[in-house]
């Protein structure tokens, strides 16, 4: 009996932790990040490789850029390139594009102010638009 309830709390526990890890889009079709139960980010690669960041409430109302640090590191097979963020608009745009390619990792690192923890995220970059979902690939929420 011992057994079936530790083998049933181990498949709560996993399958919680899979749904956690779910890709979730935003109102622009980029990457939803969730800075904390009432805010979330939308990382989104705009048409010249820029990084777009958009901030939302709970309910997902767009919201201006605040207090939020955000800065990126693109670990290309070249090396890693920091880049960082400016406001614009309702918007926190980065200062340069991304570099060529795609097939790396974008690290994403967001502070809701510059006195709390960072909280990171890691995104492979795919700029190729997902046929299922119509989401370029690094935001696409396909099972696949």
């Amino acid at each position: 009996m011992k057994t079936l309830l530790r083998t049933l709390l181990l498949l709560v526990t996993l399958s919680s932790a899979i749904a956690d890890t779910a890709v979730k889009a935003g109102p622009r079709k980029g990457r939803l990040l969730e800075i904390s139960p009432t805010q979330s980010a939308e990382f989104f690669v705009e048409k010249d490789r820029t990084i777009s960041i958009a901030f939302y409430d709970a309910a997902l109302k767009a919201q201006p850029p605040a207090a939020q640090v955000v800065t990126a590191t693109a670990e290309t097979p070249a090396g890693k390139t920091k880049i960082d963020f400016a406001p614009k608009g309702k918007l926190l745009l980065a200062t340069a594009p991304l570099p060529t390619g795609e097939d790396y990792q974008v690290v994403i690192q967001v502070k809701p102010d510059a006195n709390s923890k960072p909280k990171n995220f890691r995104i492979k970059l795919l700029l190729y638009t997902c046929k299922e979902c119509g989401n370029a690939e690094y935001a696409c929420i396909c099972d696949h």
